[in-house]
């Protein structure tokens, strides 16, 4: 039923739905070593698959940083060239990465911008 097309960059089968996305993301090591910078194309609770700048071998332990959700902590499940897919150690709500950023919350602004922005 694949109508002949050759899977052989996918991955095992993943457990939870996906959502399709573009996010940027570094990689590194639990020790601080980068691994890398990331393009995320896929999220799920469970975990992610991703464009990467250089190989990273399977089980390697990772961390990265998820916008709007914070730093998560997994493995690389499966390698192949430069696409891997990585197992969260936990699970996480993909829902928050899509959240937009507020365009009207300064509350992250440093001061010395606010003072900017209030004069235009």
């Amino acid at each position: 039923m694949n109508g002949g097309q050759d899977n052989s960059d996918r991955g095992p089968a993943r457990s939870a739905p996906r959502d399709s996305l573009f996010l940027l993301t570094s990689l590194r090591t639990p020790e601080g070593a980068p691994l890398g910078k990331a393009r995320i194309r896929n999220l799920s609770a469970t975990g992610l698959m991703a464009d990467c700048e250089r190989a990273v071998p399977a089980g390697t332990s990772i961390i990265l940083e998820l916008r709007g959700i914070g730093e998560v902590k997994g493995v690389i499940a499966w390698a192949r060239a430069d696409k891997i897919g990585v197992a969260f150690d936990e699970d996480i709500d993909p829902q928050l990465a899509r959240k937009p950023v507020a365009a009207g919350d300064r509350a992250g602004t440093p001061d010395y911008l606010r003072t900017q922005l209030r004069r235009r």
